[in-house]
């Protein structure tokens, strides 16, 4: 088959395919089902556990700083090439410090918010419902 012969068959097999989107996914089983749950003793447990990191990593994170700073500087400047390397370690140690005491943070505050928001939420919840009697109740059933 010359390359003209085989680049027509290609076109003319790309023309008869069907165009369209495909999603690869599963079959759909009509939705989730309601089992959202949040223990606030569990995320107030990761909370205080990811505060108590960032207190410990604060503290001890940081001991070698300034006597790498320094040995880092003193071998520069005696033109060694380990003082710059030093001084690079130093700042890329600070850096992901920074970066994982952030995380840290984040996520004790996060775990606190979501606590206390679900706690809102279920209250609100609770409390529309107390204001409906039985019979409007059982309309959002039908």
């Amino acid at each position: 088959m010359s390359f003209d012969e085989e680049w027509r068959q290609i076109q003319a097999d790309v023309a008869e395919r069907r165009t369209g989107t495909r999603l690869n996914q599963l079959d759909g089983d009509g939705g989730g089902t309601a089992d959202l749950a949040a223990n606030a003793d569990d995320l107030g447990r990761v909370g205080s556990d990811a505060a108590d990191l960032w207190k410990r990593l604060d503290k001890d994170g940081r001991h070698a700083l300034s006597s790498t700073s320094s040995a880092g500087s003193a071998l520069k400047s005696e033109s060694f090439r380990t003082g710059s390397a030093m001084e690079t370690v130093h700042d890329t140690w600070e850096s992901q410090l920074k970066t994982l005491l952030d995380a840290c943070m984040h996520i004790s505050q996060h775990l606190d918010y979501s606590a206390a928001q679900h706690r809102k939420d279920e209250a609100d919840i609770s409390q529309s419902f107390t204001r409906l009697s039985v019979s409007e109740i059982s309309k959002f059933f039908k």
